[in-house]
C-alpha cells in the first residue's frame, strides 16, 4: 500500500479508536501494534516493550513530575486566593480592575503551577463570585477565568513545552524562554479587551467604591512574594548555568512544598499525601502517553509514513504561509477533541520536518502550537477549562461560559497573527539569552 494512503488509514483508525473512549495512551498502543502486526509482521511486536521503556529513559523527563509537584503544592494552599486578593487591592480603582486582577492572578499563578485546570480552580473560586457580586455579567466573569487559566501551558515553567522539547529533541530552556513574551502578549490582549468592555458596556456598578490603605496593600504581599521569588530563582538557576532544567525543577518542587508548609501550615500528613498522590497520578498519565507516543512514532517511521508525508509536502508548490494556515487549522481542530499533551506527542514528530522544510523556526512553532492548544482548552466538546469553571459555578451554563470566552479566543487568534508577522516576539529572548542557533 502507498505510504500516503496508509498514513490516511492510520489517521482514520486513530480517530475511531480515540473516540471509542479508550485512554489516549492505550489507544495509541492499540493502533501502533495493529498496524505493525499487519504490515511489518509479528516479529515487530517484540520491539514494542523496548521502545516503550526506552522512550522513558530520558533524564529530562524528571522535570515533568517535579514541576507537577511544584504546581500541586501551590494549588493545595490559599496562594491563589492571596494572589487574587493582592492584585485586587492594588488595582481596585482601575476601570475593569476586577477582571484585570483576575487575569493578572491567572498569569502569575500559571507561572507558579504550570497547570491550566489548577489555575482556573484556584483563581475562579475567589474571582468569579466577587465579579458577579460587583455586577459583571456571568459570561465575562466565567470567560475571563477560563481564558486566563489557559496561560498555564504557555508561561514557563510549562509541562507542555517540556513534552514538545522531548518529542522534537528541542532545547527545553529555549522553549521556556520563547513562551515568556507571547505569554505577556496574551495577558496584555486579554486585559485590553477587559478595559474596552468596561468602557463600552460598563456602568457605575462595575467600578468598585472599595478603597484600601497603603498598609492594607502591603500587608498581603509577604504571602505571595516567596512564591514569585521561587519562580525567578528557578529561571535564574536554569539560565544562569547553575543547574539543568530537571535539577532546577526538583529544587523548585522542594522549596514550594516547604513554603506551603511554613506559610500555609500544610503540616497535616494527609494533606501532603494528597499533593503527592495527585501529582503521581498526573505524572504517570503524562509519562504513559509519552511512552505510547514513542511507539506510535516508531510505527509511522517504520512504515515510511512520516518520511513520505514530509517528502510529499516538499514537492508541493504552495506558499509556506498557506501551509502554515493549514497546519494551524489542523491543530485547532485536533485541540477541540484531544488534550494538549496528546496532540503534541502525536503531531509534533510529523509536523516538525514539514515546518522546518518550509523554513519555519521550530522554537517559534512551539509557541504557535501551544496557543492553538490554549484555544482547544476553552472550546467544546472537550474544552477542559469550561468544565472546571462549570464545576466552580454550576449555575452558569456551559453556553454562557463559552460565549464569555469567545472574545479571548479572538485575542489568541490575534496573538497568532502577530507572532506570524513578528516572529521575534518568540525568538528574540531565547537568542539573546542562549545565543543564536546555528
Amino acid at each position: 500500500m502507498d505510504p500516503l494512503t496508509l498514513g490516511l488509514l492510520v489517521a482514520l483508525c486513530t480517530i475511531v479508536v480515540l473516540f471509542s473512549g479508550v485512554s489516549v495512551a492505550l489507544g495509541l498502543l492499540i493502533v501502533s501494534a495493529g498496524f505493525l502486526m499487519i504490515f511489518d509482521g509479528m516479529r515487530s511486536l517484540e520491539l514494542i516493550p523496548e521502545i516503550l521503556f526506552g522512550k522513558l529513559d530520558n533524564f529530562a523527563l524528571l522535570s515533568i513530575p517535579m514541576f507537577i509537584i511544584m504546581g500541586a503544592s501551590i494549588a493545595s494552599t490559599r496562594a491563589g486566593a492571596d494572589l487574587y486578593e493582592a492584585l485586587e487591592r492594588w488595582l481596585t480603582r482601575v476601570p475593569g480592575g476586577l477582571v484585570i486582577s483576575n487575569l493578572g492572578a491567572c498569569a502569575l499563578f500559571a507561572a507558579m503551577s504550570g497547570s491550566s485546570p489548577a489555575t482556573c480552580a484556584a483563581i475562579g473560586k475567589m474571582g468569579i463570585p466577587e465579579m458577579r457580586k460587583r455586577g459583571y455579567p456571568d459570561g465575562v466573569a466565567a470567560g475571563s477565568i477560563a481564558a486566563g487559566g489557559t496561560l498555564g501551558i504557555l508561561i514557563p515553567p510549562s509541562v507542555t513545552m517540556i513534552v514538545y522539547g522531548i518529542a522534537t529533541e528541542t532545547s527545553i530552556g529555549r522553549l521556556f524562554l520563547a513562551g515568556v513574551f507571547p505569554g505577556l502578549l496574551l495577558v496584555a490582549l486579554f486585559m485590553a479587551w477587559s478595559l474596552f468592555y468596561t468602557w463600552r458596556y460598563g456602568d457605575r456598578k462595575l467600578l468598585t467604591t472599595t478603597t484600601y490603605s497603603w498598609a492594607e496593600k502591603f500587608e498581603i504581599l509577604p504571602r505571595v512574594v516567596p512564591f514569585l521569588l521561587i519562580i525567578l530563582g528557578v529561571l535564574y538557576a536554569m539560565y544562569g548555568g547553575v543547574a539543568t532544567p530537571s535539577e532546577t525543577a526538583a529544587v523548585g518542587a522542594l522549596l514550594c512544598l516547604l513554603i506551603a508548609m511554613v506559610i500555609y501550615k500544610l503540616w497535616n500528613p494527609r494533606d501532603l499525601w494528597i499533593v503527592l498522590r495527585d501529582s503521581t497520578k498526573e505524572s504517570v498519565m503524562i509519562l504513559f502517553i509519552i511512552a505510547a507516543a514513542g511507539v506510535f512514532s516508531y510505527m509511522l517511521s517504520s512504515l515510511f509514513i512520516t518520511q513520505s508525508i514530509a517528502a510529499w509536502i516538499g514537492t508541493l508548490d504552495v506558499n509556506p504561509w498557506v501551509l502554515m494556515l493549514a497546519v494551524n487549522l489542523f491543530l485547532l481542530v485536533a485541540g477541540f477533541f484531544l488534550p494538549p499533551v496528546a496532540v503534541i506527542l502525536m503531531a509534533a514528530p510529523i509536523l516538525l520536518p514539514i515546518i522546518t522544510t518550509a523554513g519555519f523556526d521550530p522554537i517559534w512553532f512551539a509557541v504557535i502550537l501551544t496557543i492553538n492548544m490554549e484555544i482547544g482548552l476553552i472550546s467544546p466538546p472537550v474544552g477542559l477549562n469550561l468544565y472546571v469553571i462549570n464545576g466552580i459555578a454550576p449555575d452558569i451554563s456551559l453556553k454562557t461560559i463559552l460565549m464569555g470566552s469567545l472574545p479571548f479566543v479572538a485575542c489568541m487568534v490575534i496573538a497568532i497573527v502577530l507572532l506570524c508577522v513578528f516572529p521575534q516576539i518568540a525568538t528574540w529572548l531565547p537568542n539573546a539569552v542562549m545565543g543564536t542557533r546555528m
